[in-house]
């Protein structure tokens, strides 16, 4: 058992290592900027967009603030975004929707010049390499008045949303209907939004009721400096997810894991109760179910905001996919535990660089013993009796460093 100043001082370690995982809030704010220059052209009077009001809006992790940034610095963000459009061409059919879309990005030379090839549902834009991220644009259609229905909901208590009023629907060129059906009401349904707000019910705790999914959904949202334990720690696990399967195809992927971990997080306020209780709950809520098709039980991860949803399903087409995840999480689930074990900076830092990574980890401790070294200097540090792991209350001051010789 940890004593309340070792949850303290690990607590503070893994917040200091969100902090190096955060994407900066220069970072953010180009992004930010740059798809506001998307939506604005997209909207223009003169673009045939124009009568169906387009708006990008975030979604994934850069909604959840969840992000992190990507192993070598230098590789690209992936940003996730939705192009809203209120109402469409009646004639339009899916392909049509995400052509007009295509051709307006085209009609700029600018982003003609940055469009990846086509992808399944989005469109792609690869900014320059100084500014290390693509974007993808998700063409969609949403009802009249959804705007007013998405910021009534985000502002009421997000316990009584009806996250089913916030669903969109979205271009999907593997459906059969896509060339066809002019019909959106059968088109594929998505819900970046209610699952969102689904995602902040779970992560709000009574502390930091400041950070609010309505925030952040707002086309210029605003950089989120101070994260909720929850956020913390999808960040984390998606780290060591990475360390672990970084370039791997059938790495355990972004959306089960922050499911996962929402559904085990129990409203904990220090973020090392809420990982070791996280890691060893997310288990506990995958469902097993019998599939008449398949003629046999697999594995079921519900989409909260859409249960019909499985987010497990390529498990079945690429078992190894599944057996990536439970390797992953008994592997974090030792890596937390001896980590734990750990009494000392040294020794904690050495315990926490493979699974995390070197330069992360290394960044980590600076920022801390840059901490460490101002608390001590105005006095404040102290160090927890017995236990030789610093921290900021305790019973025994440290004394001052003055760096000038021999103590």
């Amino acid at each position: 058992m940890l004593t309340l100043d070792e949850k303290k001082q690990f607590s503070e370690i893994l917040e200091t290592l969100g902090e190096t995982l955060d994407i900066t809030e220069t970072q953010y704010n180009a992004a930010v900027s740059s798809y506001g220059a998307v939506g604005e052209w997209l909207a223009k009077s003169e673009s045939p967009l124009a009568l169906y009001k387009p708006i990008i809006r975030p979604q994934g992790s850069f909604m959840l603030g969840t992000m992190i940034k990507p192993i070598c610095e230098e590789d690209d963000l992936d940003i996730d975004l939705v192009c809203e459009l209120t109402g469409k061409n009646s004639q339009w059919t899916q392909y049509d929707l995400k052509q007009v879309v295509g051709n307006r990005l085209k009609a700029n030379e600018i982003y003609k010049n940055m469009l990846d090839k086509e992808g399944r549902r989005c469109w792609t834009l690869i900014y320059a390499e100084s500014a290390n991220y693509h974007m993808d644009i998700l063409p969609s259609l949403v009802c009249h008045g959804y705007n007013t229905i998405l910021e009534k909901a985000l502002s009421d208590s997000l316990q009584s949303v009806n996250y089913d009023s916030l669903a969109i629907r979205i271009t999907d060129k593997e459906q059969l209907n896509y060339y066809m059906d002019t019909f959106a009401e059968n088109w594929m349904k998505s819900n970046p939004f209610g699952y969102g707000g689904w995602f902040y019910s779970r992560a709000s705790i009574e502390l930091r009721k400041s950070i609010l999914l309505s925030d952040s959904i707002k086309p210029i949202p605003k950089y989120q400096k101070e994260k909720l334990p929850l956020q913390r720690i999808v960040q984390i696990l998606k780290r060591h997810r990475d360390m672990m399967f970084n370039g791997s195809d059938d790495k355990p992927i972004s959306i089960i894991i922050t499911t996962l971990a929402a559904l085990a997080y129990k409203k904990e306020t220090s973020v090392i109760d809420a990982l070791i209780n996280v890691v060893n709950d997310m288990e506990n809520h995958i469902e097993e179910r019998y599939d008449r098709n398949l003629g046999k039980v697999i594995k079921w991860i519900a989409n909260p905001v859409n249960p019909e949803e499985n987010f497990a399903d390529k498990w079945v087409e690429h078992p190894q996919r599944e057996k990536n995840f439970y390797k992953w999480l008994n592997q974090v689930k030792q890596d937390v535990y001896n980590i734990t074990q750990q009494r000392g900076l040294h020794n904690i830092s050495n315990a926490m660089r493979k699974p995390f990574g070197e330069s992360a980890i290394t960044k980590t401790f600076s920022i801390l013993g840059e901490r460490n070294l101002n608390l001590r200097e105005s006095g404040i540090l102290k160090m927890a009796a017995g236990t030789g792991i610093l921290s900021s209350s305790g019973a025994v001051s440290a004394a001052s460093h003055n760096f000038h010789g021999n103590d």
